[in-house]
């Protein structure tokens, strides 16, 4: 007897109790009447299982071997919908096959229509080798694709060729998982999404594994996974190919209370997309506490340089919330415009006076990262740094070849706009940009050129309690600091060597720049071990380089 007559001679026996042998009862989705011929809706056939499933205390309903047309369906407690190798949950065309979900405003985000849907249901799953398919470009509308810019400097436009539709002109996310609690999903692919494709949403114990996420690099809004306000979340062994953010966590809740988005494990994943990689924000109305991404890979092959990964991780705050407590290490980076972007702003989204909130506490190692094309940055706000980040064992090549202009460029605040690496423009250093910010530790890190670039490798503007140690780069030729520091306080300098092609080691500017310390670092190939200009004192730099 195959599977599927099994589910169905366990679906038409309910006399009998199918958990004695220990298995949960099997309901099969063409005992009651699925076509599954890829045209005839079966939308009442898979919802009738998975109900019966429920009904008997918990069960399967299971997806045989073939296409099935559908609109939206509900999971209910104690179920799994379980799509067997070879079997496509095929999403409608139709937005009327979606009914929309008290929740979420109109407006908001997401959305209020769903292909999959679950809200308030304990111990659910979606498991199998099969397919949930959204037929998304049928929601978009298509437009012309814009050219890539000429100047390869600027060429920071990601690409789409569809225009988007409102929120709830289409099924998304596409599978939206609210309110639940112990939550698996497992080995299905999810392909088409019409906009976002998975968000667990005010969930507890939330397990993710062997996912494949495949939507068109051009796809409107098409996010991977995004844990929204979740807590006890296990994502591992994914492979995700989208159009937008791979993996977000954000913070809001339309349906409830806002809860902290909290132990959130990610591991195991290959990563690729035209926008952030490992995301946390941009909706950020609450906080981030202890979240590690770690064991992974971000790439992108051979495309235009405006639709490679923007950042491989985005840690940013804008609305009032905040960050405390993020581990990143061990992920291997290739042709991604920017390793990290760290970014504490004051969009103040869904606050009546907005009022920044806390950005601390962030751990990033063993990030190792070639064919990047933007510089790294930490910023925070004058009024309220980031706090207490710590870069180790860091090796980044980059060819974004710049220019000696963009080292004296006035780099806007850009306090309320919305968050991205892109977002300041051109930067002034190489390698890290790091400005507003508290408590900065930079150890066992190399960043080298590829091509030449005449600014510095770092630059720190107004940065208090700054510890960099065996730091390591390109010279940036002559005229230029490697290390250029712009009222920068409580700083040390150890464990380093000058690279060749350094003209000045060390530059100090700014009146309130003081208290700045360098010891045991070999400055011998350096022209200028060290030089104050620009306001700076003299005396605010002792150690290695200065005058006794």
């Amino acid at each position: 007897m195959t599977v599927s007559q099994r589910g169905a001679a366990m679906a038409h026996s309910p006399g009998r109790d199918h958990r004695q042998a220990g298995r949960p009862p099997v309901f099969s989705v063409d005992s009651f009447g699925a076509v599954a011929d890829g045209r005839t809706k079966d939308t009442v056939a898979i919802q009738a299982a998975i109900d019966a499933a429920h009904a008997a205390g918990g069960g399967v309903a299971l997806l045989p071997p073939g296409t099935y047309l559908s609109g939206g369906i509900e999971l209910r407690s104690r179920v799994t919908l379980h799509l067997e190798a070879g079997s496509i949950l095929l999403g409608s065309t139709d937005l009327a096959d979606y009914p929309p979900h008290e929740g979420p405003p109109a407006d908001c985000d997401a959305g209020q229509r769903h292909l999959v849907f679950a809200r308030g249901a304990t111990d659910i799953a979606i498991t199998g080798a099969g397919t949930i398919d959204g037929q998304g470009p049928a929601f978009w509308e298509p437009s012309g694709r814009p050219a890539t810019p000429p100047d390869r400097f600027w060429a920071d436009v990601v690409t789409h060729n569809w225009k988007p539709v409102g929120n709830n002109d289409r099924p998304s996310p596409m599978v939206e998982i609210a309110e639940c609690r112990n939550v698996r999903i497992e080995g299905v692919t999810l392909r088409n999404s019409p906009g976002w494709t998975l968000r667990p949403i005010a969930c507890d114990t939330v397990m993710i594994r062997s996912v494949v996420i495949r939507n068109p690099i051009d796809g409107i809004n098409t996010d991977g996974i995004d844990p929204t306000a979740c807590q006890n979340v296990f994502i591992a062994d994914c492979d995700i190919e989208t159009g937008d953010d791979a993996i977000c966590l954000k913070s809001e809740n339309p349906y409830g209370d806002l809860r902290v988005t909290r132990n959130v494990v990610i591991t195991n994943c290959v990563l690729s997309c035209c926008c952030n990689a490992f995301k946390l924000g941009t909706a950020t109305r609450g906080g981030f506490e202890d979240i590690t991404f770690t064991n992974s890979v971000i790439h992108n092959g051979d495309v235009p340089l405006n639709e490679r990964v923007i950042s491989g991780i985005a840690i940013e705050m804008v609305d009032g919330g905040w960050v405390d407590g993020v581990t990143v290490s061990d992920i291997r980076m290739r042709n991604t415009r920017t390793p990290f972007f760290i970014r504490l702003g004051n969009r103040g989204w869904g606050q009546p006076d907005p009022v920044p909130g806390r950005l601390r506490r962030v751990r990033i190692s063993g990030i190792d990262a070639t064919g990047t094309i933007l510089t790294s940055s930490i910023t925070g706000l004058a009024e309220q740094p980031v706090e207490d980040v710590v870069l180790s064992r860091i090796r980044i090549d980059t060819d974004e070849g710049g220019r000696r202009e963009w080292v004296e460029r006035d780099i806007p605040e850009e306090v309320a706009e919305y968050p991205e690496a892109r977002m300041f423009g051109r930067l002034p250093a190489y390698g890290l940009y790091v400005r507003h910010a508290r408590g900065v530790r930079i150890s066992g890190t190399e960043i080298r050129t590829t091509v030449p670039d005449p600014r510095p490798l770092l630059v720190a503007d107004d940065v208090i309690d700054l510890s960099v140690d065996t730091l390591d780069g390109t010279g940036p030729g002559p005229g230029t600091a490697l290390l250029d520091l712009r009222d920068t306080r409580d700083a040390f300098f150890s464990g380093s060597r000058a690279p060749r092609g350094t003209d000045v080691y060390l530059k100090v500017s700014g009146a309130r720049s003081t208290d700045i310390a360098l010891a045991g670092n070999e400055l011998s190939r350096a022209l200028t071990p060290v030089e104050t200009t620009g306001g700076a004192a003299t005396d605010s730099v002792t150690g290695d380089g200065t005058r006794k």
